[in-house]
């Protein structure tokens, strides 16, 4: 007996709904929809069009006019729905860049000290004699700082003679990057205490961000993300019950949903 799922099998619309909240894909289909509406004004060229349904047809290995109305009909797509499905990805970054482009510069300004990146070095451990004890030894260049990390240290970086990094500072708890960011590169910094620790550091190298492309698209990315989490946070309780979501709740599904879209799917 063939129980193969058949996509092209007609689902009723009375139905749709509970299947989506059955597979808890509602959070999702949420979001999709609240970026359909915003989307939903923006235009292509119809270069852009039939650039986008040559990559769409690709991807399906539609290389036929029969592949492409046998694959509408079992899918239950018009031409102008294929246009919409195809053309959704690239409207999407459009939307972004009417809508955040212009801001970039004076937003990467805003965020550059957290983009900033870092290397540096550490040693961590218990007991604070101990530890000035190879301040001291570092500092008088008795002993080199990897040799020590190797070791002492009580944490990772002893696996890589303590050397950390590059990792931006804005991944960085606050304090401790405020401590980097405040070092001077190349000097080491006497013990500080942090937690139940003793941390000696030395920043290596400071990586300044750049506004490059691939910076561009990361903040435009950041300023959508925050956008659609706000357009979330108005929706009715009503709404959000209904749909089977608390805020929340959808907010830990929103990133599934962008993730998707990066990757395309």
């Amino acid at each position: 007996m063939n129980t193969a799922l058949q996509l092209g099998d007609a689902i009723a619309p009375p139905n749709i709904i509970p299947l989506l909240a059955s597979y808890n894909l509602m959070p999702q289909f949420l979001c999709e929809s609240i970026i359909d509406a915003a989307i939903a004004s923006i235009s292509c060229t119809q270069a852009e069009i039939n650039h986008a349904l040559e990559q769409f047809y690709q991807h399906w290995d539609l290389k036929t006019d029969k592949k492409i109305q046998d694959w509408c009909l079992r899918y239950g797509f018009h031409h102008q729905q294929v246009k919409i499905l195809a053309t959704r990805k690239l409207r999407i970054e459009k939307f972004k860049q009417a809508t955040w482009g212009n801001q970039l510069e004076s937003y990467f300004l805003q965020r550059k000290r957290q983009l900033d990146k870092v290397i540096y070095s550490l040693i961590r451990i218990e007991n604070r004699g101990t530890a000035n004890e190879l301040f001291f030894r570092i500092a008088e260049g008795e002993q080199v700082f990897a040799e020590l990390a190797k070791e002492y240290s009580q944490g990772l970086e002893a696996d890589t003679g303590g050397i950390i990094g590059p990792v931006e500072f804005g991944s960085i708890t606050p304090n401790f990057a405020q401590l980097l960011y405040t070092s001077q590169v190349g000097v080491v910094q006497s013990p500080v205490p942090w937690g139940n620790l003793w941390v000696i550091v030395r920043v290596e190298k400071i990586i300044p961000a750049q506004l490059d492309d691939f910076m561009r698209q990361r903040l435009l990315q950041e300023n959508f993300e925050a956008w659609l989490q706000q357009q979330i946070s108005q929706l009715s309780p009503e709404e959000k019950l209904w749909m089977g979501v608390g805020l929340s709740h959808a907010e830990t599904h929103t990133s599934t949903s962008l993730s998707n879209q990066r990757r395309g799917e």
